[in-house]
């Protein structure tokens, strides 16, 4: 798949959530708010397939497989704690009766942001040219 379809499939999902999400929040639509997730989820599942195909091709090949497997576990464990999170919102907007801290339902996020922050500034460390 090319790199434009690639991006207008994320667009795509990305407007088909949050069209899904304003409804929700407006109330024009009474539906579980694991129904309102699904295009997200849809898309991290397939985010999920492409990365396994990859590192199955990666394994195959003799490449500079251990750099370029290690990038694919980090991609994958980012992609996992992204759809923990999500999990953890909708019980936590749709089961109102537990009681979730708002701590516990977003620490897979701030883990995340903190993480990717920090492979960002290794990343711009390693490739700087003075």
């Amino acid at each position: 798949m090319a790199v434009l379809h690639r991006a207008l499939f994320t667009w795509f999902n990305l407007l088909i959530f949050l069209i899904l999400l304003v409804l929700r929040l407006d109330q024009r639509i009474q539906w579980n708010w694991f129904i309102v997730f699904i295009p997200m989820w849809l898309y991290d599942n397939i985010l999920l397939i492409y990365i396994a195909f990859n590192m199955i091709l990666f394994c195959k090949n003799a490449h500079d497989r251990l750099i370029s497997l290690r990038r694919m576990v980090w991609y994958m464990i980012a992609v996992l704690m992204k759809l923990s999170a999500q999990i953890l919102v909708c019980l936590k907007l749709e089961a109102l009766q537990w009681v979730l801290p708002a701590k516990a339902v977003l620490a897979p996020f701030w883990v995340l942001f903190t993480a990717l922050a920090a492979d960002v500034f290794v990343h711009l460390i390693q490739n700087s040219r003075y």
